[in-house]
């Protein structure tokens, strides 16, 4: 069951979803450019959070700080995104681990009018916790990995 989960996610990322963008290709990360103004990713991101049944735990750009101290940078804004039933599930695998949740996605400005959508993906997130939270992390992991799949499909696909 595990390899057809993992087999699933690796489609996914083959896919398209996983094309370089903005920001380069670096290990245990999924980069999506897209052709959507930067809010518009923000918003259509937030809807697919709330679509998947997750929470919206936190948020943070420094653009918008830079904007209250009179500064002008390309957009960004950081999502943390949870849910307390995953919460539990990987505090009883792994306390240490605790300290990565929410997990977060990254919304990028392109500077074109177009904007990226990139995130880590869970089971990279939560690999040095593996040996302590054995096969019960790495099932939450692989969950995880299409929850944050199938929440990014949305966002994109989003008119």
């Amino acid at each position: 069951m595990r390899f057809l989960v993992f087999c699933v996610v690796m489609a996914f990322a083959v896919s398209g979803l996983a094309r370089a963008g903005s920001l380069p290709d670096r290990e245990g990360w999924q980069v999506v450019p897209t052709d959507k103004a930067f809010q518009a990713l923000v918003e259509d991101l937030k809807a697919a959070v709330k679509a998947d049944k997750m929470g919206l735990i936190t948020q943070a750009s420094a653009s918008a700080g830079a904007k209250g101290r009179g500064l002008t940078i390309p957009g960004n804004m950081v999502i943390g995104v949870y849910r307390n039933d995953y919460a539990v599930r990987m505090l009883e695998a792994s306390v240490a681990a605790g300290i990565e949740a929410p997990i977060r996605f990254y919304v990028t400005d392109n500077g074109d009018g177009t904007a990226t959508l990139s995130w880590k993906m869970p089971s990279f997130v939560f690999a040095p916790y593996m040996d302590e939270g054995g096969e019960a992390l790495a099932e939450l992991a692989t969950e995880l990995d299409l929850m944050f799949l199938s929440i990014a499909e949305g966002a994109v696909a989003a008119k």
